[in-house]
C-alpha cells in the first residue's frame, strides 16, 4: 500500500471506530465520546496553528467562544434556526480571526503568544461587559425546543452522537486532506525554518494568516456545536484555561498529527473522569501525565505511534 492509502485507510478506520462504539458503548459513555468528539474538532484547529505552522497561540478560546456565542445569541436574541445560526457563528469566528491574525502576525515568538493572549482576554471582557445579553459567568442555556433541524430533536443521545460525528468527520477529513496538500507542506516548512521557506519564495505572511483563519474557524465550528448539542453558553469557555486546555489536548496526543487531538482529548477526558472519582485533586494527577508523558514521549502518544511503528503516520 501506499502512503496515501494507508492514511486513507487510517482515517476511515478511526470513523468506523468511532461509529461502531455508538452501539456497544453504555449511555453514559455514549455522551462522553459526543463530548469528546466536539472537543477533538476544536484540537484539530489548533493544531493545524500550532503543530503544522509552528505558532503557538494562548488565545484560542476566543474563537471557540466566538462560535459559541455566535450560534447562542443567534438562536435566543435573533430567533433564528439552527442552520443559518450555525452558519452565522462560524462566519464569526472566522472574520474574528481575520481580524486578530491581521494584528497578532505582526509578532513572532513570545510577543505573538502574548498578543493572542491578550485579544482572548478583550473577548472575555468583552463578554462580561454586555452581561446584560450574554449573561456574563452565569451564561445562559439554549432551549430544547431551539435545538432542531427539521424536526429531528438534536438533543436527544442518537441525534447528538451522530451530529457531533458528522461534524468531527468532516473537519477531520478535511483536515487530514489539508496537511497533506501542497498547502499544508508550506505549512510546514514554516514551522521547519521560516527564513528558508521565506529564501524559496512563499509568502510566509500570508500562508502563516491564512492558517490561522482555517484554525479559528474550525475552533468556531468547535463551540457553535458545542452550544448547539449540549445547550450551554458560559463565559468560561473564553477564560484562559479554555485556550491552555487545546495545547494540553495536542501536546498528549501528538502535536502535527491528524490522530493525535483526537487521542490527546479522549486521554484527558478520561484521565480527569477516573481521577476526580480518587481524589478532589485530579488536576495534580493530570499534571503528572503531562509531565510524564513530557519527558517519555515527547511527541506525544501519535508521535511515539510514529516514531516506533507507523512511520507513514500523517
Amino acid at each position: 500500500m501506499t502512503t496515501q492509502s494507508k492514511s486513507i485507510t487510517l482515517h476511515l478506520g478511526v470513523l468506523a471506530v468511532l461509529a461502531v462504539l455508538f452501539f456497544v458503548l453504555p449511555a453514559y459513555h455514549v455522551g462522553a465520546f459526543s463530548r469528546i468528539m466536539v472537543l477533538a474538532i476544536y484540537a484539530i484547529g489548533f493544531n493545524l496553528l500550532f503543530g503544522y505552522t509552528g505558532l503557538l497561540s494562548l488565545g484560542h478560546a476566543m474563537f471557540f467562544a466566538a462560535g459559541m456565542y455566535g450560534f447562542g445569541l443567534s438562536v435566543n436574541l435573533g430567533g433564528l434556526p439552527v442552520i443559518p445560526a450555525f452558519a452565522i457563528a462560524v462566519a464569526t469566528a472566522g472574520l474574528l480571526a481575520v481580524g486578530a491574525g491581521y494584528l497578532a502576525l505582526r509578532t513572532i515568538g513570545v510577543a505573538f503568544m502574548i498578543v493572542t493572549l491578550m485579544f482572548a482576554q478583550t473577548v472575555y471582557l468583552v463578554i462580561l461587559y454586555f452581561g446584560e445579553y450574554t449573561r456574563g459567568d452565569e451564561g445562559f442555556i439554549v432551549q430544547q425546543a431551539q435545538r432542531s433541524i427539521a424536526g429531528i430533536d438534536l438533543t436527544s443521545e442518537t441525534a447528538r452522537y451522530a451530529t457531533a460525528f458528522i461534524l468531527f468527520a468532516l473537519c477531520f477529513l478535511v483536515m487530514a486532506r489539508l496537511v497533506q496538500s501542497p498547502f499544508g507542506k508550506r505549512l510546514v516548512a514554516i514551522r521547519e525554518n521560516e527564513e528558508r521557506a521565506r529564501m524559496l519564495g512563499y509568502d510566509v505572511g500570508r500562508l502563516k494568516l491564512q492558517a490561522l483563519v482555517v484554525s479559528g474557524t474550525v475552533s468556531g465550528v468547535a463551540g457553535a456545536a458545542y452550544a448547539l448539542l449540549f445547550g450551554y453558553v458560559g463565559a468560561s469557555f473564553a477564560a484562559v484555561h479554555y485556550s491552555i486546555f487545546p495545547l494540553l489536548w495536542v501536546l498528549l496526543g501528538g502535536a502535527g498529527t491528524t490522530i493525535g487531538p483526537l487521542i490527546g482529548v479522549m486521554f484527558m477526558f478520561y484521565l480527569i473522569d477516573f481521577s476526580s472519582g480518587l481524589t478532589n485533586a485530579y488536576m495534580l494527577v493530570a499534571g503528572v501525565a503531562l509531565v510524564l508523558i513530557t519527558l517519555f514521549a515527547p511527541h506525544g502518544l501519535a508521535g511515539v505511534l510514529r516514531k516506533k511503528v507507523f512511520k507513514w503516520l500523517p
